[in-house]
């Protein structure tokens, strides 16, 4: 007995049995698994709670060294490391995050309509594409901060600005391959809208490849934010960002090596955390 037209649309979802089954199980994903959980949940922490304030000034304590009381040590302004450090990691997670979700629903709609549908509109949104690739990312950076000023909400827009193109070209092959499938050709004999069949039938089919675009995007955004706060034109003092941490903590070096060393080594903890998930992600796909 033949199936049915929505047990055919789901077909191509199934493949490869529950979302349970698909979760790659190997050593780079726990190890991100481990890694990405236990910065998020420290970053999401210090949006709420720190144990010291991350702006009160203690001259008394300044440049104590690691210790119980301080387990990242003081800064030149005698306040605790480890809670900056915390209130950094949320401060530049939540930038990154919202820059992946301003550029990736982007790069999804402009790929899903040009992938789809062609014509006119894909050849002028490819040649912009081409364009803003022309450019190094970081001198384009620069120049849309320099035209908006700096800050948080600027820092998001131009990081956005500078990921659509990437995101733009995934979702485009994706749909440039499944647009004439067997049961896209179908859903089109029914009569099923476009608009359907562009976000229900195929955009489910194509997140196991823009999932891994995802994470290396976060991993992009996470260093692009800390490299524009840490040049001055990213968040500004006194909100703690690694970024600008790292760049007061260079003028410290001998004096407080433990200030830079800590706030380095917590951005290399989340960079390969998050570089460790996608590979994790992209090998359990390649099984």
């Amino acid at each position: 007995m033949g199936r049915t037209f929505r047990e055919m649309e789901r077909a191509p979802q199934e493949e490869g049995g529950s979302w349970k089954d698909r979760i790659p199980w190997n050593k780079y994903f726990l190890a991100g698994l481990v890694m990405t959980g236990l910065a998020l949940a420290l970053g999401i922490l210090g949006l709420f709670w720190t144990p010291y304030s991350t702006t009160a000034m203690s001259a008394s304590e300044k440049f104590d060294p690691p210790s119980l009381l301080h387990i990242f040590g003081t800064d030149n302004f005698g306040r605790d490391i480890f809670s900056r450090v915390m209130k950094g990691l949320g401060t530049t997670i939540g930038i990154s995050g919202l820059v992946v979700l301003f550029s990736g629903s982007a790069g999804i709609l402009l790929g899903a309509l040009t992938g789809y549908f062609g014509g006119l509109a894909d050849e002028i949104v490819m040649r912009v594409t081409d364009a803003v690739n022309g450019f190094p990312s970081i001198l384009l950076t620069l120049v849309i901060i320099s035209l908006l000023g700096s800050g948080r909400q600027n820092v998001i827009i131009s990081l956005g600005i500078v990921f659509v193109p990437s995101y733009v070209r995934i979702v485009r092959s994706e749909y440039l391959k499944l647009r004439d499938a067997d049961y896209i050709r179908r859903a089109r004999l029914l009569g099923v809208k476009d608009v359907r069949i562009l976000f229900v039938h195929i955009l489910p089919n194509i997140f196991s490849v823009f999932w891994v675009s995802v994470m290396i995007g976060f991993n992009n955004a996470i260093l692009a934010e800390s490299g524009m706060s840490y040049l001055g034109i990213g968040v500004q003092p006194p909100e703690a960002s690694l970024g600008n941490m790292l760049s007061d903590a260079q003028g410290y070096l001998q004096a407080a090596p433990w200030y830079a060393l800590s706030v380095g080594l917590s951005i290399v903890w989340v960079v390969l955390g998050f570089s460790l998930f996608s590979e994790g992600i992209r090998r359990g796909k390649c099984e």
